[in-house]
């Protein structure tokens, strides 16, 4: 039976391509991948509008959080904090709080504080957040993370981004709402607080992914890294898969692959295109996003709209080069990393996956 046109709409990519295998004839396999087609172009579109409006309002330099807002408006449609409306409301507000402040804080404190504050901010973030890592919460948070520490604001933009991220609390707050208000009932926060125990792989994973994002970011900014959070992108993409291992060479190699093709791609593009149409980049490499399942390829569209930014910054030729060297020292870090925390800590509270 074929599937309402609207429900194949809400659906992930990798869901309708295995509709589409799954499909006997031409006509449903072309049903699937034009909704796959709308869906994609909705999404930039609707991205587009939304994150020009916000930005028009309290300011490009405040884009950065009016693309995390987005991103969060389209995940918490489906995926929940698994514990009651009551308290998710609060710690969305909590979680809104930590994205406005703590990257100002760490762009005034001293480099010694700069590790305890965002091991503090992130793990309470992901707390808060990612019960079920599988869900995807985990690297939603993440990237709007890492994306706002490397695009801090000071005094009246502040206000400003403080105010934006009010506006985008009422919004998530009214989804979150209307789409969760009957899930996790009787189950509070402190509930959730209590069960807190680093023998099981959701909370190793959490530790993990903020010991080793907070160090990256540390590392970044500590040593003047330029564009640091591509650096912290590919660190924390690493440490987002789980359950958590101390093999992460697969996802490595991965990382690195989609990586260059993406950077090269991006480069012959920009190339051979009339300069009228290279603020479309973006945009493209966000429609192409739509169609991909396999993470080289998430990687490589990624690239687009990274590169479209910062080209006008750095120039093409330094852009594709800062992108690759950042994306090869935060994979490094996140390998070398995993390899060493998986010794000192999962080898006794998490089995390796493999081995079972």
């Amino acid at each position: 039976m074929t599937t309402k046109f609207y429900d194949a709409l809400q659906m992930d990519p990798a869901v309708l391509k295995r509709k589409i295998a799954a499909c006997d004839t031409r006509q449903e396999k072309n049903y699937y991948w034009i909704a796959m087609a709308v869906r994609s172009v909705l999404i930039v579109a609707f991205a587009i509008v939304f994150i020009s409006l916000l930005s028009g309002v309290f300011g490009s330099d405040n884009t950065p959080l009016a693309v995390a807002l987005f991103c969060m408006m389209l995940g918490i449609r489906f995926v929940n904090f698994e514990y009651c409306i009551g308290d998710s409301l609060v710690t969305l507000a909590v979680v809104l709080a930590i994205l406005v402040l703590v990257p100002s804080a760490a762009m005034v404190l001293p480099p010694l504080f700069l590790i305890p504050l965002h091991f503090t901010a992130f793990f309470a973030m992901l707390y808060m957040t990612t019960q079920r890592p599988e869900m995807g919460n985990g690297g939603l948070y993440s990237f709007a993370y890492v994306y706002l520490t490397g695009n801090p604001v000071l005094g009246e933009a502040l206000v400003r981004r403080a105010l934006m991220a009010l506006v985008g609390y009422l919004i998530c707050g009214a989804i979150l709402f209307a789409k969760h208000r009957h899930h996790h009932k009787t189950t509070r926060f402190h509930h959730v607080m209590r069960k807190f125990d680093l023998s099981t792989p959701v909370h190793l994973w959490q530790l993990r992914m903020a010991l080793g994002v907070s160090l990256v970011l540390t590392a970044g900014q500590v040593f003047g890294v330029e564009r640091f959070m591509w650096m912290g992108f590919a660190c924390a993409s690493l440490l987002s898969e789980y359950p958590c291992s101390g093999n992460a060479v697969v996802r490595f190699r991965q990382r690195i692959v989609g990586a260059v093709a993406g950077c090269c791609a991006f480069f012959v593009l920009h190339l051979v295109t009339p300069e009228a149409l290279h603020p479309l980049m973006g945009p493209l490499g966000g429609l192409c996003l739509g169609f991909c399942t396999d993470y080289r390829y998430k990687t490589a569209m990624n690239c687009f709209g990274a590169l479209m930014l910062g080209t006008g910054i750095y120039g093409l030729q330094g852009a594709v080069i800062l992108r690759i060297a950042d994306t090869f020292l935060g994979v490094t870090f996140g390998l070398v990393f995993a390899a060493l925390f998986h010794q000192l800590a999962a080898v006794r509270l998490l089995p390796d996956p493999e081995v079972e």
